[in-house]
């Protein structure tokens, strides 16, 4: 061959090199780029994870159902403290809780639980109750009126918060007229003005705390309740299950002896 062809053969052959290197380059330089790319995609998934799981960890402490109620004191609650639990003397105290002109007597039991019915007291005869709310209706397996809350959307409460749970029922069943008191999911030392009237038999599993703090029960009066509140549902816009009542529902006053 001749050394000018020759030349030319070296010469083609190089630039066929060349772009040889140049595609892999670029190839290269395209998996580097999918490469940061995705992991920017994941680590974006990873955060959205993690938000998530967060998210259902609150909800479920929250679920629908579960008689509840925040720990955060009320500002116009703010002058009330806790009374000793030896203000319920125990004994029964009875007493008349009104609710939307509906007359339900009441039995309160200071020596199943003194603390929670205590406190009962101390505002019953500060008049702590009248006029608030019952902001929240179950009725999907649980059957509960919630009241007792000075903001009106369960998040109030007297200025203090305690614990223990006292007399929860053993096997979580919750018979129908039963006083109880509302709390944070897992906290004990959650329990505040919140309360909830169990209208039909309801069963309410435990969590980590314990159950709920019965500190009594309706003696007479309960039908009218249903009759005229709990059958009447929940607002429309609320969840299906768990809601505010449709009927505006207060508390007209609260009386024990």
């Amino acid at each position: 061959m001749a050394p000018k062809q020759q030349n030319e053969r070296e010469a083609r052959q190089a630039r066929e090199r060349l772009r040889a290197y140049q595609a892999r380059q670029t190839v290269h330089e395209t998996k580097v780029k999918r490469r940061v790319r995705d992991n920017w995609i994941a680590g974006v998934a990873v955060v959205i994870v993690v938000a998530l799981a967060v998210t259902t960890q609150l909800l479920y402490f929250a679920k629908p159902g579960t008689p509840s109620a925040s720990a955060s004191p009320s500002a116009s609650a703010a002058a009330n403290t806790l009374p000793p639990k030896t203000l319920a003397g125990n004994r029964n105290w009875t007493g008349t809780l009104t609710i939307n002109g509906i007359a339900l007597g009441v039995d309160l039991n200071g020596a199943a639980a003194p603390q929670a019915v205590s406190s009962t007291i101390a505002l019953t005869q500060k008049g702590f109750y009248d006029g608030l709310t019952c902001h929240r209706l179950t009725d999907g397996g649980f059957y509960v009126l919630q009241c007792g809350d000075p903001e009106g959307n369960g998040q109030g409460g007297p200025g203090y918060s305690y614990g223990p749970i006292e007399n929860a029922p053993a096997d979580n069943v919750y018979p129908a007229g039963t006083l109880a008191m509302a709390r944070q999911g897992d906290n004990a030392n959650s329990q505040g003005s919140q309360f909830f009237i169990v209208y039909k038999d309801t069963t309410i599993p435990s969590d980590s705390a314990g159950g709920y703090t019965v500190i009594g029960k309706v003696t007479s009066g309960l039908d009218q309740l249903v009759t005229d509140v709990a059958d009447k549902g929940i607002t429309p816009g609320s969840s299906a299950n768990d809601g505010a009542p449709k009927v505006p529902t207060t508390i007209e006053s609260f009386t024990l002896q």
